[in-house]
């Protein structure tokens, strides 16, 4: 028999013990929330202000990788939106499901089957592992036109091969018992030179060579829309007229590299490295000559240093505004309501959303 103060005891002890677990699954449950809003999902995202990006030309970022296999980058690919038309300049791995995570942030443009068009800096192989996604997956989503490309010499050569590789596959879904059509995995492509290249109702492509090591063809581009001049670098090191080909920009995509790291590698990736890509100490003397009003960072290649310490070499000749850029940024200019996030806005016109979450793999 119990007596009445152990009864209380043993009741006080066991509410306690009820409250504890319930207080801990309250803290659980906060906690997840909280994880939930310090990395917000495509929902919550500002809708206003990306609603009206969406009215002027604007940018994505679908990969910012390199050759090396980082799990939180996907290769270099780039969007340039106007309206409901896609130009992909690069095609890395990955191109086509980070345009679908673009469409499920709300871009509608960004839809597979929505995407025709691409251009090639040049044939690198991480500048072209997408292209046999971007021919194929698109189509196997609904995309009845013709696949454009525009790239270096060569290009053709690849595009027959990649077809031809995938020959069966293509037989099984044309002629097999799958809904498909017969026209959106075929490519129309056209291999370039220097000058313009491409025109439309939306845009202006013009082509400009660089300097990347042993590449005899490789290519920068200069997009012209009604209300942004965007310059993409491609792969290059520093070249003579490097700065006139950016002229006039309002936006600067450029590769970069880490000149602290540039000293421990070894002396033979010294060599190719200084004559196929550009350091941050080399983009900043470019940038304050160009005076972009944004310089965007891709291709990062950082052996060991991070994202201050590149910025840090940058603003050693350049104090003008730059993002380092990472996979699913973001770029656009405000119209409707730009007075009212003044205090969002980049260089006083340009705004970044990010619509993914950044991701952390500890390897």
């Amino acid at each position: 028999m119990i007596r009445d103060s152990e009864y209380i005891y043993h009741q006080t002890a066991n509410v306690f013990v009820k409250n504890t677990i319930l207080f801990s699954v309250i803290l659980t449950i906060i906690f997840i929330l909280c994880a939930l809003n310090a990395y917000p999902g495509p929902e919550e995202l500002d809708r206003e202000i990306l609603t009206d990006c969406m009215e002027r030309t604007y940018i994505i970022l679908l990969g910012t990788g390199t050759p090396n296999p980082e799990p939180d980058k996907h290769g270099q690919a780039i969007a340039i939106v106007v309206g409901k038309n896609v130009y992909i300049v690069d095609c890395g791995a990955g191109v086509v499901r980070r345009a679908a995570a673009a469409y499920d942030a709300g871009l509608d443009a960004m839809e597979p089957s929505n995407l025709d068009t691409a251009f090639i800096t040049h044939l690198h192989s991480d500048h072209t592992l997408g292209y046999p996604d971007l021919i194929l997956t698109p189509w196997v989503m609904g995309r009845t036109e013709h696949l454009r490309v525009f790239g270096p010499k060569g290009l053709r050569k690849m595009t027959d091969h990649i077809i031809e590789a995938y020959r069966e596959d293509i037989d099984v879904r044309v002629n097999g018992t799958q809904p498909s059509n017969r026209t959106g995995y075929k490519v129309d492509v056209h291999e370039i030179e220097s000058g313009l290249i491409y025109k439309d109702k939306n845009v202006e492509v013009h082509s400009f060579p660089v300097k990347h090591g042993d590449w005899n063809l490789a290519y920068g581009f200069r997009f012209i829309t009604p209300d942004m001049n965007i310059c993409i670098s491609g792969d290059t090191a520093v070249y003579e007229g490097i700065e006139k080909n950016y002229e006039n920009c309002d936006v600067l995509i450029h590769e970069v590299y880490s000149e602290l790291g540039f000293h421990r590698r070894p002396p033979d990736w010294q060599r190719y490295h200084s004559t196929s890509h550009t350091s941050a100490v080399q983009l900043g003397k470019i940038a304050a000559q160009v005076k972009p009003g944004l310089l965007v960072l891709i291709h990062q290649l950082l052996w060991g240093y991070d994202e201050k310490e590149v910025l840090d070499e940058i603003a050693v000749n350049y104090s003008g505004d730059v993002i380092f850029g990472r996979d699913l940024y973001f770029i656009g200019i405000p119209k409707k309501i730009k007075d009212t996030i003044k205090d969002k806005l980049i260089n006083g016109m340009f705004i970044l959303i990010k619509l993914m979450p950044e991701l952390h793999y500890n390897f």
